[in-house]
């Protein structure tokens, strides 16, 4: 942010909003967010619209108690997924699919199951993320249309016509696979079905 040239960016507000209704969909309530340090300027807003989403869809107007901030890792992922489990939360978004790892991991060690106990999102779709086990429901950032956009700027910079200094932001798609289910509580309740984009479980 406050960086003088053009930028390119996922929608976080989008990619929140998805994750929210996909979980709440399923019948979740307590939802919590494992991100890393508020230092990195994507943490930083996926926690603003980590809130943001917190309040508009389940009335909650403080965070604090939902999110905890870690390190961008499978180690930062399973610690914040413990904190978050025994604060009673059965559903986490998570800042990168590494920490989605890490949260899974976590679960087990509890002898909780994902997602019969636990349903987990990651963020990034990274390769062979869809061959973990379970395969992992993640937000799915549009690298090649911002690969793109990003070279365009870069060209229009070289050859003396730059490139507006405005952040371009790209839409999201939801991914879902086999780490989210219904809540706890909720399995026995017809589920509301929401527009995301859906793929089958992978075998592993």
């Amino acid at each position: 942010d406050g960086v003088d040239a053009p930028s390119v960016s996922t929608d976080d507000s989008a990619a929140l909003d998805l994750a929210f209704r996909h979980l709440i969909s399923l019948g979740h309530r307590n939802i919590g967010l494992a991100i890393g340090p508020e230092r990195f300027v994507p943490a930083a807003r996926k926690r603003v619209e980590f809130a943001t989403n917190l309040e508009r869809h389940l009335g909650i107007t403080d965070p604090d108690g939902h999110v905890v901030t870690t390190l961008f890792t499978v180690e930062g992922g399973q610690a914040a997924a413990l904190e978050l489990i025994d604060s009673g939360h059965t559903a986490i978004i998570c800042g990168s699919d590494l920490m989605a790892l890490g949260a899974i991991r976590g679960a087990r060690s509890r002898g909780l199951s994902v997602p019969a106990d636990l349903s987990v999102v990651g963020f990034d779709d990274s390769p062979l993320i869809a061959f973990t086990d379970p395969p992992l429901t993640t937000v799915r950032q549009p690298v090649l249309a911002m690969g793109h956009a990003a070279v365009a700027a870069l060209v229009a910079e070289i050859t003396g016509t730059p490139a507006s200094r405005t952040e371009l932001k790209f839409h999201p798609d939801l991914i879902v696979r086999g780490s989210t289910g219904a809540a706890p509580t909720a399995r026995s309740t017809t589920l509301t079905s929401v527009a995301v984009t859906a793929e089958a479980p992978a075998v592993v």
